[in-house]
């Protein structure tokens, strides 16, 4: 089978497994950054050109696309769909888990499990805000924000008061959330393969800091997750329509809440937290998937 493997940083640990593990089961699979890709578009022979060649012969395709480059990369990964070729994740699943808002309305409309949230961009009534919440302490989250950027906690109804003006006196989109403190500053992270979690963490933040991502110094160990865990991840991943992606999960009073999904997520940590090799449970799901013209969201926003 000859895979592409869209991705920036070649060097990376996800990146490096997924090489091989493709190898190691006789895959012939190539690195291709999709920010130095140009797109044919034509009705006759769509193509992508890379490196002054015509990117042709591709079996399947593994989307590693960052969030800063989400625009452009999707837009290359729909063109492999336009020429038949089989997306691990589609470009409308992808965009669609990256708008935070439009994701937390689509799980909440499947009536997944999710924190009480608030979006606002600016307002003169923070004080309102914090009462549909039930009051301090509150999350407050920058729309665009990412592995933990952007992310303040509002300890007391002055403090998160003030956060949110500020926030609004910028512009920004933000999102405002309840704080789950029976959680402990920790959350769940779970792999999801093709409708099934695969392997799954505990993380927790560093001492004095309620976020819990690895990238600012949180800890990993691995964890036996409930039932009710698991299908929530499942479902969640389904509503997005990601076949391989990282479900962010908090264990509340009220049951498993969702935080985020993650279309792109990283291998390193719950690889090494759990001893499981996730990079060879994806290709199996490739070898097992791939059909030419084979999607799943059939275009769908």
């Amino acid at each position: 089978m000859k895979i592409a493997l869209l991705c920036r940083n070649p060097d990376l640990y996800s990146h490096q497994r997924l090489v091989e593990a493709a190898k190691e089961k006789g895959h012939d699979i190539r690195i291709i950054n999709h920010m130095r890709c140009y797109i044919n578009i034509t009705s006759t022979k769509p193509a992508i050109h890379y490196e002054g060649e015509t990117l042709d012969g591709f079996d399947a395709v593994i989307p590693r696309i960052g969030a800063s480059a989400t625009f452009f990369g999707t837009a290359v990964l729909r063109q492999f769909e336009v020429m038949g070729v089989y997306p691990v994740n589609e470009s409308v699943a992808i965009s669609r888990s990256r708008d935070k808002l439009r994701s937390l309305q689509l799980l909440a409309r499947k009536g997944v499990g999710l924190p009480p949230t608030v979006f606002a961009h600016r307002t003169g009534e923070p004080g309102d805000i914090l009462d549909m919440l039930g009051g301090a302490p509150v999350i407050i989250k920058l729309l665009e924000g990412t592995q933990g950027v952007g992310v303040v906690m509002g300890e007391t109804k002055t403090g998160a008061e003030s956060i949110i003006q500020a926030f609004g006196g910028l512009h920004a989109n933000i999102l405002v959330q309840q704080f789950v403190a029976e959680a402990n500053n920790e959350d769940i992270r779970c792999l999801v393969v093709g409708e099934r979690v695969v392997a799954a963490m505990m993380r927790k933040g560093k001492e004095g800091d309620f976020r819990s991502n690895l990238h600012q110094g949180g800890s990993a160990k691995p964890i036996k997750i409930t039932p009710k865990e698991r299908s929530t991840a499942v479902s969640a991943a389904k509503v997005m329509g990601l076949n391989v992606c990282g479900v962010d999960l908090l264990r509340s009073n009220e049951g498993p809440v969702v935080m985020e999904v993650n279309s792109s997520p990283g291998l390193e940590g719950v690889e090494k937290a759990t001893g499981i090799d996730v990079a060879s449970k994806i290709i199996e799901f490739v070898e097992n998937n791939a059909r030419p013209n084979r999607t799943k969201t059939k275009g769908r926003g």
